[in-house]
């Protein structure tokens, strides 16, 4: 860089520096698209959380405005001027908790709207004759000659700014102000009634499962608030614009960002979360185990995205059932990979841990690898074994091809491995010969132990309310119950399991009293 550049950069510093000293101006970037001029700056999460209001209070759109819940009261006449999805308020302490405990975190850029109080006077004299306006509730003085920087006038006396997106964090980063200030936050329902609780900050630091989260919050969490995130301003009323014209725009921009963005899906968060150790353990098994990965020369043998197996799909698992898996398996191993309380955002496990859990993952996958029934899966045709035989074509109805059935097994086997002790390899001994002798097969049948609990016989369909059921009977068949109280419970609910109305369906497919329902034989 030469000396006249230097000395020009100097200078450009120095204008700067004086510019960026107002309180009440934003150094921002105009842009434009699909006729609506912005203004992107960036703001203190303080700030954010003090001067921000929710979009439901904009008196542009407003019309049963809710100050309680900060939600519009949605009726007959309200449900033409808003569309909104209502803020739902037990989001909070989640998003809260993410900014307070996560090294890591980072919110997206929100985007807001600028209004003036003329805005809802129609005699103000910004309104010309004809009800349009004469001025833009936007005071930007640009500083290039192209006006695309400059500095946008956010004094508290001159404008009010609502969030169109970012709402919820909005609420977060109030929620973390909020803890900081008193040291504690009050627990939500999604209509803003306080449940009773609330979590204190002195929580945030006990309950944080890792060392790092810990220091995070004990050393770094008065820094937070002067963290800046991007924003993006637009009018509330544009020059030129009726105050009804100007209301369609922001409806339609308001409902756009908000009901426009699709949610992930159970399989896509278990793609994408680095922070689930039960997903991370389930995407290493999915993409390398020899049962699962995927080569050259065989179909795939997961559904990566959805939560279900389509009838002629030949895939054998879901990325939903197997971080489903990892959970209810891992899970009784490492419970504290699981949050602390429901809603938060689990912690990550710490290295030495995660690669303890994917070995263990990892035997389990090649135990299953070697039951009789996966053995078959080299011919491919797991949609056979999959389906029942009143399905066209027929089937085998073999639950450990249903993803409620791998959920289930897997449940039990953790149960049966850190829980009581048992062996993995002489687990499946047994497992193998209840395999071969189709105790995981025709779950359509009365005589199997499946029927009524992983079939419903009534809608003729897979149940999956019945996967506990069905994880206990699995403890029990592989002598993981001795309790004698416990047995009986387990007895009578496999009964009413079996029962529509007031019928039993007993074992030889007859009609039986349900105390004559038993339990098959623990297995050898």
């Amino acid at each position: 860089m030469g000396k006249r550049e230097t000395q020009e950069q100097q200078t450009l510093t120095t204008l700067l520096d004086k510019f960026l000293q107002q309180q009440d101006r934003i150094l921002v970037q105009k842009t434009e698209m699909g006729g609506t001029e912005a203004y992107v700056g960036s703001v203190t999460l303080e700030w954010f959380a003090s001067r921000v209001h929710f979009a439901s209070a904009l008196p542009l759109l407003r019309q049963k405005y809710n100050p309680e819940t900060d939600n519009i009261e949605i009726d007959a006449d309200t449900i033409d001027e808003i569309q909104q999805r209502p803020l739902d308020w037990s989001r909070q302490l989640p998003l809260t908790q993410y900014l307070a405990t996560r090294k890591h975190h980072k919110f997206p850029p929100v985007l807001v709207v600028i209004s003036q109080p003329w805005v809802d006077n129609p005699k103000a004299a910004e309104w010309d004759s004809h009800g349009k306006a004469i001025t833009s509730t936007t005071d930007f003085i640009t500083l290039d000659r192209e006006g695309k920087v400059g500095l946008l006038n956010v004094a508290e006396a001159d404008v009010t700014i609502y969030a169109l997106d970012g709402q919820h964090r909005l609420m977060g980063a109030q929620g973390l102000m909020e803890l900081l200030k008193t040291g504690q936050l009050p627990r939500y329902r999604k209509d803003k009634s306080p449940d009773g609780t609330s979590i204190k900050l002195a929580d945030l630091v006990e309950q944080s499962h890792s060392q790092d989260a810990n220091n995070l919050v004990s050393n770094n969490l008065q820094d937070i608030p002067q963290e800046k995130i991007g924003i993006e301003f637009i009018c509330a009323v544009a020059a030129g614009e009726t105050r009804e014209a100007a209301r369609r725009r922001v409806r339609s921009i308001f409902v756009h960002v908000n009901l426009m963005a699709a949610p992930l899906t159970k399989g896509q968060l278990a793609q994408l979360n680095e922070d689930d150790g039960f997903s991370i353990v389930a995407r290493k098994i999915a993409v390398s185990h020899p049962l699962l990965e995927q080569r050259l020369n065989r179909k795939p043998r997961i559904n990566w995205n959805s939560a279900t197996i389509a009838s002629k799909s030949t895939v054998l698992t879901t990325l939903q059932a197997l971080k489903d898996m990892s959970e209810r398996y891992l899970g009784q191993k490492f419970p504290h990979w699981k949050p602390w309380e429901k809603g938060l955002i689990p912690m990550r496990p710490e290295k030495k841990e995660l690669e303890a859990g994917i070995s263990d993952f990892w035997q389990l996958f090649d135990c299953l690898a070697t039951l009789p029934s996966y053995k078959l899966l080299e011919d491919e045709d797991t949609p056979s074994l999959r389906r029942f035989n009143f399905e066209k074509d027929g089937g085998e109805g073999n639950m450990l091809f249903r993803p409620v059935g791998q959920v289930a097994l897997a449940q039990a086997l953790g149960v049966l491995v850190f829980k009581k002790g048992f062996k993995l390899k002489e687990i499946f001994k047994k497992l193998r010969k209840f395999d071969l002798e189709g105790g995981f097969s025709n779950m359509e049948y009365p005589q199997s132990l499946w029927y009524g609990v992983l079939y419903n016989p009534n809608k003729k369909r897979v149940q999956v309310a019945g996967k506990d059921l069905a994880a206990k009977l699995l403890v029990y068949i592989l002598g993981g119950i001795e309790d004698r109280m416990e047995r009986a419970e387990l007895r009578k609910t496999l009964a009413d399991a079996r029962s529509v109305e007031d019928k039993t369906v007993g074992f030889d497919g007859q009609f039986v009293e349900p105390k004559e329902v038993g339990l098959p034989s623990v297995l050898n």
